[in-house]
């Protein structure tokens, strides 16, 4: 299938855009290859990388008679969706010692849970914790002693910033292994339901408790399709990750032998294996593209936009917030997984799952199927999804061939809706972004007056009060990653979506960001400038008229009502102190702007 004028035009622009970062970055992944690695490791540099080495690896560690990966991992037992990382070191050496070849942890990197976080101050590192993931993991493969690395993340700043490593290590060959979501807990809707509820006051802590330990219920990532799962469509998507391992659960047969397939197929990308695949190989412009497209084809979460610029960008990469919304709008809708369906992700892999969105989008030439792949060559590899075979190890066959539910799966020709449903917006308060995947149609445009709040714990209080009545645009400033480290105000989605229901018309405007589990309430994240820059938003005041339209991409105030007014100022000092947050000040005061990726990293503060 020809491909689609639309990603080739936005795949030659980014090229095009990024070709000098590009050029470099290329020229320093070469460099990094030729200059010898772990060969060039001084005897007393040797000595110490395999002291604690078995006997039996030390010997072939030391002599360089085996190939030796390093594993850098985010276990915890904490969160859910890492716990089953524990058994995972164990098995790579195991299946890497059935090759001929050695494996080490190199090292570990924080794991934070947003679930765990949301509406508590340590919510506010949970961005940085990105960034603290990338630089963590670079210390670890510093040691220079591995000739490909395996990178165990899964949740939702984890995998970004491993892949920010992967892209800085990017000369060596490099493999993602998911963990799996964990098996199907209540509904979605029910626990939506008793949420909702408890806000208003219906049920009790113990009934609502209740609903979440019945969602949240063992081993394995939350099963809603938020930015913990789009994190495994998005690897697939871009190829760092085996064919169909994206959502197999935990602890099970199939998990072990894809694990193990992991480790073998790595060792066939080194230098001594049969295909040389570096991991800078695979991430290139058209992979980025295709991992928007995935995006948008299956309402993946808000936090990937963000992600995926700074992913981009350590590979020499420059993504904007218009190749965002020009893909979103030839990219249809063919999956409905809460929060834009009533489905989980475990009946999503069962109606077809990803191999079935990837054979429809190459079908349609909305894919480049011309890329690498840690799987092989091509995109085409993706359609195919993995069985157990008689002797308990991972073979791979064609995927489904249609939708076997399309109430939560449907074909590119028969889609949910014709665009993938993020927007870029624009207008006199800055540049946005919404996803509208779960927005009614006739929700989509709100003419509105304004309720301003500095915080989400402000909204709260004017629920609890009575305070918001009638048609409203809910204004909360001083939220984006300058002022706060941008934490995500999921739990304001009960309050406006009880709102909502109740027949008003109500939306968010934040310069702060949503959960990946954004849903029914229109919301304009991610807003630049922000605030405690002197942002538009920093002008706003109770009752001026904002309009969002989605449908046209625009965010305004109407009138002239920011014309000669003082940009707000708020007292910051709370947030920048407790729980480790006075630890974060040089990340708030060198952050980069959300549009561009909200990164520490790369030094730039690029306008919008």
């Amino acid at each position: 299938m020809t491909l689609n004028t639309t990603i080739a035009a936005v795949t030659d622009r980014i090229q095009q855009r990024s070709r000098n970062l590009r050029a470099a970055y290329e020229n320093q992944m070469r460099q990094q290859a030729e200059g010898g690695g772990r060969q060039r490791l001084s005897c007393g540099n040797l000595a110490h990388a395999v002291a604690a080495s078995p006997t039996d690896d030390k010997a072939l560690q030391a002599g360089f008679r085996a190939l030796n990966i390093g594993i850098v991992t985010a276990y915890n037992d904490m969160l859910s969706a890492h716990q089953p990382y524990a058994a995972y070191p164990n098995r790579i050496k195991l299946a890497a010692r059935e090759q001929g070849a050695t494996a080490q942890v190199a090292g570990g990197v924080p794991a934070m849970c947003d679930g765990v976080t949301q509406g508590q101050p340590g919510m506010e590192m949970s961005l940085f914790s990105r960034d603290v993931i990338a630089l963590s993991a670079a210390i670890a493969l510093s040691h220079n002693s591995f000739d490909a690395a395996i990178f165990l993340g899964v949740c939702d700043k984890i995998v970004p910033g491993l892949v920010i490593a992967a892209a800085s290590f990017g000369h060596l060959p490099a493999i993602f292994l998911p963990a799996g979501p964990m098996p199907s807990g209540i509904s979605n809707g029910e626990k939506s339901r008793v949420r909702q509820l408890y806000a208003a006051g219906k049920v009790g802590r113990d009934e609502l408790l209740q609903a979440e330990m019945d969602s949240y219920h063992g081993a394995g990532t939350c099963t809603f399709y938020g930015t913990a799962n789009s994190n495994q469509m998005l690897m697939e998507f871009m190829g760092l990750q085996l064919p169909g391992s994206s959502f197999i659960n935990p602890n099970t047969p199939l998990r072990d032998a894809l694990t193990d397939a992991g480790v073998q197929r790595l060792l066939q990308l080194t230098r001594e294996g049969d295909t040389f695949t570096p991991a800078w190989q695979v991430l290139t412009a058209s992979a980025f593209v295709n991992g928007i497209v995935g995006l948008n084809a299956t309402g993946g979460s808000t936090n990937l936009v963000m992600h995926l610029s700074a992913m981009a960008r350590a590979a020499g990469l420059i993504i904007k917030p218009e190749d965002f919304a020009e893909l979103s709008a030839v990219t249809p809708l063919m999956a409905r997984v809460y929060p834009n369906g009533s489905a989980d992700v475990n009946h999503f892999h069962a109606a077809g799952g990803l191999q079935f969105v990837i054979r429809e989008l190459l079908e349609a030439g909305l894919l480049h199927e011309d890329v690498l792949t840690v799987a092989g060559p091509g995109l085409g590899l993706y359609t195919q999804e993995t069985r157990l075979d008689t002797e308990g190890r991972a073979h791979w066959q064609d995927g489904a061939g249609h939708s076997h539910d399309p109430d939560i799966l449907r074909p590119f020709a028969d889609p949910f809706q014709a665009s993938g449903g993020l927007v870029r917006l624009q207008g006199n308060l800055g540049e946005a972004v919404i996803k509208v995947s779960a927005v009614k149609p006739a929700q989509r445009v709100i003419e509105a007056p304004a309720k301003v709040f500095q915080d989400q714990s402000e909204v709260k209080q004017a629920f609890e009060a009575g305070e918001l009545v009638g048609d409203f645009v809910c204004v909360v400033r001083f939220q984006g990653p300058k002022a706060n480290g941008m934490p995500e105000l999921h739990s304001l989605t009960p309050i406006l979506g009880m709102l909502q229901d109740r027949g008003q018309n109500v939306a968010l405007v934040t310069d702060g960001r949503m959960s990946g589990a954004s849903g029914k309430v229109p919301a304009a994240i991610h807003l630049c400038p922000e605030a405690v820059d002197g942002g538009p938003i920093a002008c706003l005041r109770d009752g001026d008229l904002i309009r969002l339209d989605a449908g046209a991409g625009t965010l305004a105030v109407l009138g002239d009502a920011l014309d000669g007014r003082t940009p707000a100022v708020a007292d910051l000092s709370a947030c920048h102190h407790g729980l480790g947050r006075e630890l974060f000040g040089v990340f708030r005061r060198n952050v980069g702007l959300a549009a561009v990726g909200a990164s520490v990293l790369f030094g730039d503060r690029e306008e919008v």
